[in-house]
């Protein structure tokens, strides 16, 4: 019996032409219904995207170009009320959030990708920090609220919403750079341990830069999420918004606008808070334009890091 290893070409079994036709037919309606269904999955996708985007975009486009809208206060019984202090107390709690969590969300992330060792202890840090990213928001806000606002004697500020955005963001930050360093491939970790350089200088100069595109990415998609939040600052950074002088310096003042300890109201917490009370007597109009400017806020946003990020990658990695 000849040894089917070994055996030459011409002994090879043979496909029938009509049953090889038959098949490549087959894959070939399999391929195109395959195709055809994920067409229609992300058509669907995108129109309903489309026609949220659009009912915000069409229904407050009257306010966002509207300066006054933009930059004056709020009015509780009248009509004509604006959002600048919460358009202002978005950024800044933003921008607080981010300049916590970044940082200590890639110190863990390189801790945990390339220094931990893998037994019990690191395996049951990442299921805590899995758990933690998909903790309900309104959670961390009562929490916050608890440990912030009357443990710490703060009260509704603008730290107890930052820290409490903080806690809502290093979960999910730290996962997705752990796993942008983790997907660089091996080959690069040796070629710079290779080349003398210690396994810090390697994180350093090799595998964040390498990783840079996607920390960003994770970034810009937190930002986004901490943008848009509501639930946790309802219970830390409160529901009222001081009218604010950006003369004043002093950090101890309700006006400052840099002062930790003051109340501030976000956009998200605005919608939520004029149509939970109803007595704006243009309720319809100011909520549908703080929705659009909010929109149009994370969209920009988003943009902007997005290009930053590719600037930033392509300067680190020379490509």
């Amino acid at each position: 019996m000849p040894d089917q290893r070994t055996a030459s070409p011409a002994q090879a079994p043979t496909l029938d032409p009509g049953a090889a036709a038959v098949h490549v037919r087959r894959i070939a309606r399999q391929d195109r219904l395959a195709t055809g269904i994920l067409t229609i999955i992300v058509a669907l996708v995108l129109v309903l995207l489309a026609a949220i985007v659009g009912y915000i975009l069409v229904n407050g486009a009257g306010k966002l170009f509207d300066l006054s809208f933009l930059t004056s206060k709020p009015e509780q019984f009248r009509a004509g009320g604006g959002i600048g202090p919460e358009l202002f107390n978005s950024f800044y709690l933003l921008l607080l959030t981010l300049l916590i969590s970044v940082p200590i969300s890639l110190g863990a992330a390189i801790f945990l990708a390339e220094y931990a060792p893998d037994n019990v202890v690191t395996v049951a840090a990442k299921t805590a920090i899995e758990t933690l990213s998909s903790l309900p928001s309104i959670v961390v806000g009562l929490f916050g609220f608890l440990f912030f606002v009357l443990q710490m004697g703060w009260g509704f500020s603008i730290l107890s919403g930052a820290l409490a955005l903080t806690m809502f963001n290093i979960p999910i930050l730290e996962r997705t750079i752990q796993q942008a360093l983790e997907d660089v491939p091996r080959t690069q970790r040796d070629a710079g341990l290779a080349l003398g350089l210690t396994k810090w200088e390697t994180t350093i100069h090799v595998l964040v830069p390498a990783a840079m595109p996607a920390i960003v990415t994770g970034v810009v998609l937190s930002a986004g999420r901490v943008f848009g939040e509501a639930a946790a600052l309802i219970y830390t950074a409160g529901q009222s918004a001081p009218a604010l002088d950006f003369g004043c310096l002093d950090l101890t003042s309700p006006t400052c606008p840099w002062n930790l300890f003051r109340p501030a109201e976000t956009l998200a917490v605005h919608i939520w808070k004029i149509n939970s009370e109803g007595v704006v007597p243009d309720l319809s109009a100011v909520s549908n334009g703080t929705a659009a400017v909010l929109m149009v806020c994370i969209l920009v946003f988003n943009l902007v890091a997005r290009g930053a990020g590719k600037a930033i990658a392509r300067r680190l990695t020379a490509e």
